[in-house]
């Protein structure tokens, strides 16, 4: 089989390796990939969001089966297009993903069908915004309504902080038309956790619950980034909780969209919070995420390319979808000063062996060396018997990649691991 991977981090060289696994597969496109992708896989230079390019490359090259992996891809309608002559793929249709393309949607999808999460209002002009702020409760959460890299999402602390956030977002645009609605939600408190799941619009099978670490420093100090290490199974995820989900949150989901005529196929992420009042939706993302699928995927004892290929044909509950019993750990390793101003182009050294993964996000080959090219560089993955082993094995693994201007956290596990008293 030929297969096209669009994308070009760490989820994507992840998602590559374990469908190599499969050995069905002959040869592995990624579009554009990156420098360190181009060791596991072809890599071509077409971007993600260029879809006539994708399906003419597609198309010419004969892809047996296409794996779109991105936001923005899915959200223009990528799916679609390649359907449109021929080739099945993984991920949602246009018409789908809009359920992480448009907040004001899926707000209002939870909101149409009961589904539990923050309360909210959405505005489309920045007095109407300004004017609500004067009588919301503060913390409160500001959202663009459209994509934003994963980070259009401010929590502000005081209602002058929130006042600055609407007009940062819809006057001066920092996230683009993404800022041209936006939602105004509760601030809710309680642990964080993904759950990533696959659906073929009839049944939902979760995988692993994982827990991020999006801040920039240690003890959730700093900026908000991509996510600076994950861990798996999240601790905070116990088997009452998950069945709530799947009652509450997980089945009424994809019921609802299929209500719609938005029938979602794919993976279907659950961003939760584990309020004082149950489990509830901060956020739906349309694809796997990142740094989760590094974490989680490598717990996958399935086939993924089998379960993936189950999710468009609608066979889903044919194929066993099972997972270790094991714990991971990623680190992510990032330039120093993401996610802000940072220097790139430094050759990275990885070790000849490794008890792990290294997965490469923001790198590209030179002169046949391996450089760094973004902020977040690579995620270092270990898989231990329990979380104490696998975040050891994880930073001994990331102690071993060099690189100039190497910066990561040094506590990626440690509320999970106070948590489970290992």
């Amino acid at each position: 089989m030929n297969i096209l991977v669009v994308g070009s981090g760490g989820r994507e060289h992840a998602i590559i390796k374990k469908i190599k696994e499969n050995k069905n597969v002959e040869t592995i496109y990624a579009l554009p990939g990156n420098g360190g992708i181009a060791l596991d896989a072809t890599c071509v230079n077409i971007g993600a969001k260029d879809i006539d390019k994708i399906v003419e490359f597609a198309v010419s090259n004969k892809i047996d089966y296409a794996v779109v992996a991105p936001d923005d891809p899915l959200v223009l309608g990528a799916v679609d297009a390649l359907n449109k002559v021929g080739i099945p793929c993984f991920g949602p249709n246009k018409d789908a993903a809009i359920i992480e393309g448009s907040k004001v949607f899926s707000k209002n999808l939870m909101k149409k069908y009961g589904i539990p999460t923050a309360q909210y209002e959405t505005f489309n002009n920045i007095e109407d915004a300004l004017k609500y702020l004067e009588t919301s409760p503060i913390p409160v959460v500001i959202k663009a309504d459209g994509l934003a890299l994963g980070k259009g999402v401010i929590i502000a602390m005081t209602l002058e902080e929130a006042k600055d956030a609407v007009k940062s977002i819809m006057e001066d645009k920092i996230f683009g038309a993404s800022g041209n609605n936006v939602v105004i939600e509760e601030f809710l408190e309680g642990p964080e956790v993904s759950v990533l799941s696959f659906t073929d619009g009839k049944v939902v099978v979760p995988m692993i619950s994982s827990m991020d670490h999006k801040r920039s420093g240690d003890n959730d100090t700093g900026l908000n980034t991509g996510g600076m290490g994950t861990i798996a199974p999240n601790p905070f995820y116990t088997e009452e909780i998950a069945k709530e989900c799947m009652e509450t949150i997980f089945l009424p989901t994809i019921d609802a969209m299929n209500k719609e005529g938005r029938t979602f196929k794919g993976c279907l992420y659950f961003g939760l919070m584990l309020t004082k009042n149950g489990p509830k939706v901060i956020e739906y993302n349309c694809r796997f995420g990142d740094p989760e699928t590094q974490v989680v995927l490598p717990l996958l004892k399935s086939d993924l390319l089998e379960v993936m290929m189950a999710t468009t044909n609608g066979t889903l509950s044919d194929v066993e979808v099972e997972f270790s019993s094991d714990s991971a750990c990623c680190v992510v390793l990032a330039s120093k000063g993401y996610p802000q101003k940072y220097e790139t182009g430094y050759e990275i050294t990885l070790p000849n062996t490794c008890d792990g993964e290294i997965y490469i996000a923001g790198a590209k080959m030179e002169e046949g060396k391996l450089k760094t090219s973004g902020g977040r560089v690579l995620g270092a993955t270990a898989v231990g018997k329990n979380l104490t082993d696998a975040i050891k094995k994880a930073y001994e693994l990331s102690s071993k990649i060099e690189f100039e201007n190497k910066y990561c956290r040094t506590d990626i596990g440690k509320k999970a691991l106070s948590v489970k008293g290992e």
